[in-house]
């Protein structure tokens, strides 16, 4: 890889992480479009090495998260039970169908549906956070700091309603299939499905765990692609190395831009390359 190419992929890296660290979202739904559309990459190469790419990023945001303990344990063992198996079904799909312009051709259309689906999402997460949290609103009516243990004993009683364990398991392997087959889904799709399952707990809880799951689920789709030989690791390193400061960077950005602005500006992003991939 020359320097030329490799300081375009580092700049790719680092708008995306700049996203990613402000907005939380972006990772996979936008930079696996740029490698196939812009840099003209194979869309099976692409979504492995971008969830790769994936993995390594939001491993740090996962380690804040815990840190700060803003992530559901028991919220991500249920989404992991679903999409763990759903991620090595599809790797096992993959392997079988052997017909590589096929599976190009499959990968750039269900990446443009997931990509419409994701900026649907990233629109509309506000009329939609306040649609399912209406009546409870936590964020705000949430008691003091000083009673942390009433909060964590609250939020414990809303993860352990009836029958949302088994909609949870539901959801991480419909974000499992979706995330091993295009690399999009995991961050803005998994929030607002997230926040409608549990609507009483609060949204920085919600975001933690969406990032915590990604990690093992991208790592895992991440490797069985490069046992299919989907993973360019000079590109892989390039990205990762403009990233890590975007996401420094990012997170310093979130507190002088409106996040509803950036979210929107990406949304309408998404939603226009996903338009070009379908149609």
């Amino acid at each position: 890889m020359d320097t030329v190419t490799f300081l375009s992929f580092a700049v790719s890296g680092l708008l995306v992480g700049t996203l990613v660290g402000a907005t939380g979202v972006g990772g996979g739904s936008l930079m696996t479009p740029i490698l196939v559309l812009l840099f003209g990459v194979n869309p099976a190469t692409a979504v492995g090495t971008d969830l790769l790419f994936a993995g390594v990023t939001k491993s740090f945001g996962t380690l804040l998260h815990g840190l700060n303990r803003s992530v559901s344990w028991k919220v991500l063992g249920r989404l992991s039970l679903g999409s763990l198996p759903a991620a090595g079904i599809t790797l096992w799909a993959l392997r079988r169908f052997e017909d590589a312009q096929a599976t190009a051709a499959l990968m750039t259309h269900a990446l443009g549906i997931a990509l419409l689906i994701t900026s649907t999402a990233l629109l509309f997460q506000p009329w939609l956070q306040k649609l399912t949290k209406r009546g409870s609103s936590p964020d705000e009516a949430a008691p003091s700091a000083e009673d942390a243990e009433l909060v964590a004993r609250l939020e414990a009683e809303a993860e352990d309603r009836p029958g949302v364990a088994m909609r949870t398991v539901l959801l991480g392997a419909v974000l499992g299939a979706l995330v091993t087959f295009t690399s999009v889904g995991a961050g803005a799709l998994g929030v607002v499905v997230l926040v409608a399952l549990y609507p009483k707990v609060r949204s920085v809880r919600i975001v933690g765990t969406d990032i915590a799951h990604a990690v093992p689920l991208t790592l895992l789709a991440g490797a069985g692609h490069a046992s299919l030989g989907g993973v360019d690791y000079g590109m892989l390193g390039a990205l990762i190395c403009g990233s890590i400061p975007g996401v420094v960077l990012g997170s310093q950005l979130a507190f002088r831009v409106s996040e509803r602005v950036l979210k929107g500006g990406l949304g309408a992003i998404l939603f226009a390359v996903g338009s070009k991939l379908v149609f």
